[in-house]
């Protein structure tokens, strides 16, 4: 097939909206979807056992052998659009060599070429070596219930997986600045999240006759005291050092000379790497974003009580437990209460010396020209965190050469994907159910 027909197959998984929302109970709009999948992918599911999940599916390509199975992943729920896109939303448009469209990138396009290619070989007659599971939820925008519930039931099953390959890093150019090449970032582990809620108390009263330190004052004096305070540990783990080893021979000097053995000065990039950018602070240690504040309900009343959210990040050294308690005691500083609403789910950081990372390497290396692998840590979370309960390999990579801007448009406006990207996708995809 050539690039364009399988943009056309992929146009259509965009043209069916899948927004996922909070609490959602009708699930008719996935339901459609996979019936839309059925169409595009008979082979796929004549072939597969399906088991559905109230909207998340898992299906089971029944291999030679059971006792080193794999699951690959792509979810098929998408976040909303907004406006001011340049062209509709869920229209799936091509245009100048691009598919745009809400969840090209994220992740109806790794879907797609993962079923692609399972579809292509079951048409040729090619049985895997091992049982090869694909997995796809309707819940990964919002709570991630349905893996979840579907890594629990194979967990009473006593299924353990080899390898779980889920959306995660992909191929940039210099992704953390001053690396002159392209890199396929191979996420081998994920921060664990929570959305923290902190709550400041006071009399209320008019606005006419303010008193100071209103709970809204000492949220804000709160807040910037956290912005410019080195709360959180910082810590360079062997995962990004290896990262940085494998990047120093595109770098100029020194920085070339500097990395070629990181290991070695490891303190050293404690001290400079959070200078260097937001995304290398990020690998360093915890996180907090701010992202969303209430206090009155009208312009001329001081609220008797406010509360702004933080979305925290953890670092896998310093962990939820000591990360909570560090931000509370700047809390306590403002007469702030600390309360966690939600704890995300923790995973581990898969080995990038296993034979399941070599696999992905293999695969990069037969597809994609001139691309270095190399492992890190992601900063965001994905499905992938709750199939640490049955894999030691859980590795996070999408198969797609992709600009800044296009990453940027990942929740953002104007997503899309170039359809030059699929291709290789789907051959990416081939290695890995004809090499396991």
């Amino acid at each position: 097939m050539t690039d364009y027909e399988y943009a056309e197959g992929l146009s259509a998984l965009i043209r069916k909206e899948t927004i996922s929302e909070f609490y959602q109970k009708d699930k008719t709009k996935f339901y459609e979807f996979h019936e839309l999948l059925k169409s595009l992918f008979p082979n796929v599911f004549n072939t597969c056992e399906l088991e559905d999940f109230d909207g998340s599916i898992l299906l089971k390509w029944k291999g030679k052998n059971s006792d080193k199975p794999i699951v690959l992943m792509n979810h098929h729920d998408v976040v909303e659009a907004g406006t001011d896109w340049t062209y509709p939303p869920f229209s799936g448009e091509i245009v100048d060599g691009k598919l745009f469209g809400r969840g090209t990138l994220d992740t109806k396009g790794g879907l797609y070429c993962m079923l692609e290619a399972a579809e292509e070989l079951i048409k040729d007659n090619f049985v895997p070596n091992q049982d090869i599971y694909f997995e796809s939820a309707c819940t990964e925008e919002v709570d991630g219930g349905g893996c979840d519930q579907i890594t629990k039931v194979l967990l009473e099953r006593g299924i353990k997986f080899d390898l779980a390959l889920d959306e995660g890093g992909m191929i940039i150019y210099d992704p953390i600045g001053g690396a002159d090449g392209f890199f396929a970032m191979i996420g081998v582990g994920e921060k664990n999240y929570a959305d923290v809620r902190f709550t400041a108390k006071g009399h209320g009263g008019h606005a006419s006759t303010p008193e100071k330190n209103t709970p809204l004052v000492r949220l804000g004096k709160f807040m910037v005291d956290v912005e410019s305070s080195n709360i959180f540990e910082t810590k360079i783990n062997d995962v990004t050092l290896e990262m940085l080893k494998r990047m120093a021979p595109t770098m100029k000097p020194p920085l070339n000379l500097l990395l070629r053995d990181p290991y070695k000065i490891d303190a050293l990039l404690n001290l400079f790497l959070p200078a260097l950018s937001p995304t290398a602070s990020a690998m360093l240690r915890t996180t907090i974003a701010f992202t969303m504040a209430e206090g009155a309900s009208s312009t001329n009343v001081i609220p008797d009580e406010a509360h702004v959210i933080g979305n925290m990040r953890f670092s896998h050294h310093q962990g939820a437990e000591s990360s909570i308690k560090a931000i509370t005691g700047i809390a306590n500083k403002y007469d702030i209460e600390v309360k966690v609403d939600d704890l995300g789910t923790p995973s581990h950081i898969s080995s990038f010396e296993s034979d399941a990372f070599k696999l992905i390497e293999k695969a990069i290396s037969k597809n994609f020209e001139n691309v270095i692998p190399a492992p890190y840590v992601t900063n965001t979370a994905s499905d992938c965190r709750y199939m640490s309960r049955i894999c030691d390999n859980c590795i996070r990579f999408t198969p797609f050469i992709i600009t800044d801007e296009q990453l940027e448009s990942i929740h953002g406006v104007n997503e899309n994907v170039d359809i030059s990207c699929l291709t290789p996708a789907v051959n990416f995809y081939k290695y890995i159910m004809t090499n396991i």
